[in-house]
């Protein structure tokens, strides 16, 4: 398993369609039914439509 840091759009929205905060998050999963799962931290996870996320180029999340 891998991770991936992500930033999203602004004006992302989660499932629910509550406005979700602007931070880098790891991409965890992309369920059956389309949804991007991805996470801030191990407690706050949203599931956001995939086209709202954008690779982060932060060096600190390149893995060898």
């Amino acid at each position: 398993m891998f991770s991936n840091t992500f930033e999203i759009k602004p004006g992302t929205r989660n499932h629910r369609g509550f406005f979700i905060k602007e931070v880098p998050y790891r991409f965890v999963d992309l369920d059956s039914s389309g949804w991007a799962l991805i996470c801030m931290n191990d407690a706050i996870c949203y599931y956001v439509d995939p086209d709202n996320l954008e690779q982060s180029a932060s060096p600190e999340s390149e893995d060898k």
